[in-house]
């Protein structure tokens, strides 16, 4: 039977423990304590006896947000959405010696469906959401779990699966929506309607609403942090409707995007904080951070993007585009050295680079954002200013300017007012989970934007390239797939 290689990936989670076990073994040699403290299951290869008791079942789930935090910038690690959305858009930029193929496509827009940096994400993506299935069907059969932990386990499952989709339909358009554990089944469907896959996502993150807690809960999933010292790494409600709110958006779903977002906004939990605090672990902005695992290692950002005096190399091939260093407003300290752009000075050129993570390495004292609340107030912002809320808009998107040192924007109209806050996601969600690169085409400004851009790089858009290309060799082994136009 041919099948393709995400139910290939699905295949061997028949035998369910050898999943959990890479995902304990992975945050075992981290060393991070806080994703540990609870055993792995050790023995049975049966699902009943996986999800029989709490802290095998949650052993499944804290293996989910190991693996997305594990791995290195390589295309398809799921962190590595902070560096290839932002090669494909304008936001960075490679030096023109680099070779390596994951990286030239995304660059210069010109990713090819028979070679592996297409297939990558995909090939990442769907076996952490088999997971989330078998976390779903496991924890609602099983009879003898604590039910508050199983109310969790059940909503941290399905936002989990919400956030993969949101990153394969973003990327792909039409993905297959697998939702079950049946690989024969899953084997043969094809790709479903992006309204449907966005359908699914809001459904899976409505449902995480009512299951998660509305406090962050330690890892036995029964005992709150104390205020003041939470650690933000497993989601609450909250961050199911930040996520909410942003599929609201995308969506053109005002009211419900400003609903969602004034619900995040008014819980009390999160607060506006300096610049160089935003990204600390310990961070009042965090809706939801993934905790590092591996060894000696803050974050792949900070390894990855904080250039050496030395400069750009084979090593260090990407920098900041002069297009998002240009848009720095002259008052704007975001854009400052230091701050959240960092600048090496190499012979003749400057190259500046990513900085909102300092800490390569070294005591952990970093974590991953991956919600947080100034996307929020944007979010809510440009709700707003949709629904001809000129004042209200102006006032989310004046939060986020000030703290940036900027004079207050006086926008008037609707126009100017979305063209600012546009900008404003822009300067500030740059090289953050691939912000830019679906802004641009989910307000359809990614043609006119990209024809400038990709003739810079040395390419000529072609404008089916907004989306990657389906792996080819997921075609060749299921004939219900089709490809994108163009490819």
């Amino acid at each position: 039977m041919k099948i393709t290689f995400f139910i290939e990936s699905m295949k061997i989670k028949t035998n369910l423990l050898s999943l959990i076990v890479v995902g304990v073994v992975l945050t075992n040699v981290c060393g991070c304590k806080k994703l540990i403290d609870v055993k792995a299951p050790v023995t049975s290869t049966n699902a009943d006896n996986v999800f029989n008791n709490d802290a095998n079942a949650i052993s499944v789930v804290t293996s989910i947000y190991a693996k997305m935090s594990q791995g290195s910038f390589s295309f398809g690690a799921i962190t590595s959405m902070s560096l290839f959305p932002g090669l494909s858009s304008d936001e960075v930029a490679l030096i023109s010696s680099y070779t390596n193929t994951s990286y030239t496509e995304c660059y210069k827009n010109s990713l090819n469906s028979n070679t592996g940096s297409s297939a990558s994400f995909w090939r990442a993506a769907y076996p952490l959401i088999y997971i989330a299935n078998s976390v779903i069907e496991g924890v609602s059969d099983a009879n003898t779990l604590t039910p508050t932990v199983k109310k969790q386990l059940l909503g941290e499952a399905r936002f989990c699966r919400a956030f993969l989709y949101f990153y394969l339909v973003n990327l792909y358009g039409d993905v297959p929506l697998a939702l079950g554990t049946d690989w024969q089944n899953n084997s043969t469907i094809g790709r479903a309607p992006k309204e449907q896959v966005w359908k699914q996502i809001v459904s899976d993150l409505k449902d995480a609403q009512e299951l998660l807690s509305q406090t962050y809960l330690k890892n036995d999933l029964v005992t709150p942090y104390l205020v003041g010292e939470e650690e933000k790494i497993r989601p609450n409600k909250w961050a199911a409707a930040a996520l909410l709110a942003r599929a609201y958006l995308y969506t053109n779903d005002w009211v419900n995007a400003e609903a969602e977002a004034t619900s995040v906004i008014n819980s009390g939990l999160y607060d506006t904080v300096s610049i160089n605090d935003v990204f600390k672990a310990d961070s009042k902005e965090a809706i939801w951070q993934l905790q590092p695992v591996n060894v000696g290692l803050n974050t792949q950002d900070a390894k990855f993007f904080i250039l050496p005096s030395s400069g750009v190399s084979n090593l260090f091939p990407v920098y900041l585009s002069g297009n998002l260093v240009s848009s720095f407003e002259p008052d704007d300290i975001r854009g400052v050295p230091g701050n959240w752009v960092g600048s090496v000075t190499a012979g003749p050129n400057t190259y500046y680079y990513p900085y909102k993570y300092k800490v390569a390495s070294g005591a952990v004292t970093e974590y991953l954002m991956v919600l947080r609340l100034s996307e929020q107030f944007l979010i809510r912002a440009e709700a707003r200013a949709q629904q001809e809320n000129i004042s209200g808009a102006l006032s989310d998107l004046n939060v986020i300017r000030k703290r940036a040192g900027l004079n207050n924007n006086s926008s008037a109209d609707r126009l100017s007012l979305l063209n600012a806050i546009m900008h404003e996601r822009q300067v500030e969600l740059f090289t953050e989970w691939g912000h830019r690169w679906f802004d641009l085409k989910r307000t359809g400004t990614v043609n006119s934007v990209m024809a400038t851009v990709c003739a810079e790089k040395g390419g000529v858009w072609n404008t089916n390239w907004s989306l990657y290309p389906i792996p080819q060799t997921e075609i060749d082994k299921n004939s219900n797939l089709h490809q994108n136009m163009g490819y």
